[in-house]
């Protein structure tokens, strides 16, 4: 008998087998000959789909060798075989990541389905009804694409500013006259642009935002060198805002998986520091004639 350890693990290899068996066969049933640019077979055909050996010969593998995968059986398999498996299924993006899951190998980088493209007006409702609070939405490269009123009057946000998270941070005076946490929030936007470039190595779109801070900041150049990484996840920003002084805020990055390309950053008053308040008061009619609508440097 094996230890506890290596029953479970047997198990769980088990159970993803199976699954990798019933996901295969009903993946393969849903696509007609037709629609793989075979002839159907008409009445001689007793099951819907395509046939074991037809997935085969299309995918370019051989037909015991796709008989075993679907069997479930412990057998090697890699990426280029299983996108060719992927692409005679007619999977999705989806779908295509969870295969690999099954299979026993690390998915590849998410992508966005086209039936997903046009979110970004749902999004937008979204952080609309995060008000009074600041919310945006940022892209991969940390570009911001969508935000709400609130991010444009505490943070500034807007067509004139720069639309790079990482690159505003450096550059725009807003940051460092209104931010009492500069010097510590430096290292961490670092940190975690850094784990993001990461699941992209050879992404040239990071590559160009990298280069170009550090041209622009040498404070960026340097806690680059350090090489620190850390998460994307929760960040505590406290900010010095005209006429209502400080605002104490905890910002969250959210994943829509539909949109893996994309990243909500929702804002949450800090408790206990009259911040929602202020936040409500800027909000209002009486705060939008009291106050100026974009974050200004004063003189």
């Amino acid at each position: 008998m094996g230890t506890p350890a290596r029953i479970a693990a047997d198990a769980g290899k088990a159970h993803r087998l199976g699954e990798l068996r019933q996901f295969l066969m009903s993946r393969r049933a849903r696509v007609s000959p037709s629609e793989a640019g075979l002839p159907d077979g008409g009445a001689r055909r007793r099951t819907p789909g395509l046939r074991r050996e037809e997935v085969a010969v299309l995918a370019g593998v051989g037909v015991s060798w796709y008989q075993w995968l679907e069997q479930g059986r412990d057998i090697t398999v890699s990426p280029q075989v299983l996108d060719s498996v992927a692409r005679v299924l007619r999977l999705s993006s989806a779908e295509r990541r969870h295969l690999y899951v099954l299979a026993g190998l690390n998915p590849p980088a998410p992508e966005v389905d086209p039936a997903n493209v046009d979110m970004c007006d749902g999004l937008q409702r979204l952080i609309d009804s995060w008000m009074p609070f600041p919310a945006h939405i940022m892209d991969v490269y940390w570009n911001v694409v969508r935000y709400n009123d609130a991010a444009a009057m505490v943070m500034g946000l807007g067509p004139d500013k720069p639309q790079n998270c990482v690159i505003a941070f450096f550059t725009d005076p807003v940051h460092r006259v209104r931010r009492n946490d500069w010097q510590e929030t430096a290292a961490l936007v670092v940190a975690q642009f850094r784990a993001a470039c990461s699941e992209c190595p050879d992404d040239e779109g990071f590559r160009a935002i990298v280069d170009e801070a550090k041209e622009r900041s040498p404070e960026f150049a340097e806690l680059w060198d350090r090489r620190d990484v850390a998460p994307g996840g929760q960040m505590r920003k406290e900010l010095n805002h005209p006429p209502v002084g400080t605002l104490v805020m905890e910002a969250t990055q959210l994943r829509v998986p539909a949109r893996p390309d994309l990243a909500i950053v929702l804002h949450n008053p800090w408790p206990d520091t009259g911040t929602e308040e202020k936040l409500r008061w800027l909000a209002s009619p009486e705060g939008r004639r009291g106050s100026m609508h974009r974050v200004q440097v004063q003189g």
